[in-house]
């Protein structure tokens, strides 16, 4: 049955382009919640100090002690790195979502036995990669030989 131009067609091409225009907007808070992790785990105190933020010590320079900061800073982590794992959990379920899943077994070609011997004499008959040749070369094109066997030597 084909949709024609009828109001059905209408909305399920608004729909498609919401949910384009969705996936857009996620895309966008998790490049946020990636930069904003980054620059939180960069302003930790390491062992070696790191890059961390001014004085740890006696709370002379600024509002929080240097104990105050780390937990700041390790709650907003925890909180980000949650928020990074269900924005990427969100993004591949829509990436997933209108996909077809398929195997390869059903696109291969059904054929016959070979009538051709496949025992020692000829390894290559009718083999994985001869059914690729058939599969790509355009139809009519000649298909490229197949090395053949050396005969067994008695």
């Amino acid at each position: 049955m084909a949709l024609g131009g009828g109001p059905l067609r209408t909305h399920l091409v608004s729909l498609a382009q919401s949910v384009e225009n969705m996936q857009n907007v996620i895309i966008v808070i998790h490049l946020i919640i990636v930069v904003a992790l980054v620059g939180v785990v960069l302003l930790q105190r390491s062992e070696g100090g790191g890059l961390g933020m001014g004085s740890g010590g006696g709370g002379a320079g600024g509002f929080m002690t240097g104990r105050g900061q780390a937990n700041a800073l390790t709650r907003a982590t925890a909180i980000l790195a949650g928020a990074f794992f269900l924005t990427s959990i969100i993004l591949a379920v829509m990436a997933t979502r209108g996909r077809v899943q398929r195997s390869i077994i059903d696109g291969a070609p059904t054929q016959s036995a070979p009538a051709t011997p496949t025992g020692p004499s000829a390894p290559n008959a009718g083999g994985v990669l001869d059914q690729l040749r058939q599969m790509q070369a355009p139809s009519g094109a000649p298909q490229p030989p197949t090395p053949a066997a050396p005969a067994p030597q008695q």
